[in-house]
């Protein structure tokens, strides 16, 4: 989504060099060549899902849309390309005026995608497709590892809320994007105020153990933030004694206290102690939210603990072990001219090992049985079958150069649930397996 055109008060700045060197010097090259015009279609997919994954979740494709429409060569960045000698005056003066002015369609973010997917389209003239590649792939390997985590985590805590809160453990504009992601995959809110204030994340948080230690005591501690943040606060328990603690925050703040906060221990026996002692207390009302180097494996292991809300961090935003999807950009089909009626032709690399592709411009749909539930990632070329023309996948997302497809946060979320909805139940298994559906090409 692009910040203005949704009320949002940050603007993303220009894209131009988040690219590789070796694009500029293919576009240089192609440019002197006359191969630069000629009309191509890259595509973005993986080979494989991280192993044991049964299903990829697409990230980021809101946030590939601000990056193509922001990838222009002002002054500044044309100077370091000049004074660099990365490309020659003629290039140059081609970017100067640089607009990407094709088509992009992609599978909706949230959607769900398999190995082959073409998870993203991009056609246009080769010139100005290919300075797209690095900047694309870095958002989709990125958000949609996140997204994916995120959603194996959702699947795990069964309905109960999950928030975000991995800011200090990645880079300070990587955690901004991974509460992003950490959204569409199921997360219902985050920590870090950067992803609130950009994309209207709801974000949350109360007090650290410092705010405990900082204090003659723990009883001072929580007094002194029920003061400030009133009797529906969250407390946190575990920086002495877990049972005292408890004790103390239920004499000061009452039943009405909002929650009690565990970041330490057997979390498992902890928060069982925890909420026997709350009943007992007559805090009945009052939630028990548990962090401390949560996974999805962690939150399954705690689903028959009386836990109300998971706080996940490290392993959240570096992808619960899978940081990158393999997302590969790749040239499908280009004509022999830079006549746009000149008919395109399917190319592949070639290889002896797992790095083959196949080529041509391609169409996915996802066949389903007769209870609505997916049996096959289908893709092919030419022509849809009828059967599964109302099924494809691939949306338009930028026709001419102009954005077509923007849409607020929420409908990708909401969209992600609909497409594990109608997975089969296998996909929200933990344990490791092949994808869920096979992919077949016609």
């Amino acid at each position: 989504m692009n910040a203005p055109d949704l009320g949002l008060p940050v603007d993303v700045p220009s894209t131009a060099l988040f690219t590789d060197q070796y694009e500029f010097t293919m576009l240089q090259a192609a440019l002197k060549a006359g191969t630069a015009g000629r009309r191509s279609v890259f595509e973005v997919f993986t080979r494989r899902l991280p192993e044991g994954r049964r299903y990829g979740v697409v990230g980021g494709t809101g946030r590939v849309l601000d990056a193509v429409e922001n990838f222009r060569f002002d002054a500044g960045v044309l100077g370091f390309l000049r004074e660099n000698k990365i490309v020659d005056e003629p290039t140059l003066h081609w970017l100067s005026s640089y607009r990407f002015s094709g088509d992009i369609w992609g599978y909706p973010e949230g959607e769900v995608y398999f190995p082959g997917s073409p998870v993203l389209r991009v056609e246009g003239s080769f010139a100005e497709c290919v300075l797209l590649e690095t900047v694309i792939l870095s958002i989709l390997n990125h958000d949609s590892a996140i997204a994916a985590a995120a959603s194996r985590m959702s699947a795990a805590a069964g309905g109960r809320p999950l928030i975000e809160m991995g800011a200090r453990r990645t880079h300070e504009l990587s955690a901004v994007a991974s509460s992003r992601a950490a959204y569409v995959g199921g997360f219902s809110s985050t920590s870090d105020l950067a992803a609130g204030f950009r994309y209207g994340i709801p974000t949350v948080g109360t007090s650290a153990h410092a705010f405990t230690l900082l204090h003659d005591s723990e009883r001072d501690a929580f007094q002194a933030q029920v003061d400030s943040l009133g009797r529906g606060t969250t407390l946190l328990v575990d920086t002495y004694d877990v049972a005292e603690a408890v004790r103390t925050a239920v004499e000061i703040a009452g039943p009405e206290l909002g929650a009690v906060r565990i970041d330490s221990g057997d979390l498992l026996l902890v928060a069982h102690r925890v909420r026997q002692q709350l009943d007992e207390l007559g805090a009945t009302n009052t939630k028990i939210v548990v962090t401390s180097d949560l996974d999805e494996y962690a939150i399954a292991s705690l689903a028959a603990a009386p836990v109300d809300a998971y706080g996940v961090g490290t392993q959240l935003v570096t992808g619960s072990g899978h940081p990158t999807c393999s997302m590969v950009y790749k040239l499908v089909a280009r004509a022999q001219s830079a006549d746009p009626k000149a008919p395109l032709i399917p190319v592949a690399k070639k290889s002896l090992g797992a790095k083959t592709s196949i080529g041509g411009r391609k169409w996915a749909a996802r066949r389903s049985d007769a209870y609505g539930i997916a049996e096959a990632e289908v893709i092919g070329t030419g022509v849809v079958p009828t059967s599964l023309a109302d099924r494809q996948l691939l949306v338009e997302l930028v026709k001419g150069g102009s954005v077509v497809a923007r849409e607020p946060l929420e409908s990708a979320r909401e969209r992600h649930i609909d497409a594990l909805a109608a997975l089969p139940m296998s996909a929200s298994q933990l344990s490791r397996g092949e994808p869920v559906i096979p992919t077949e090409y016609v």
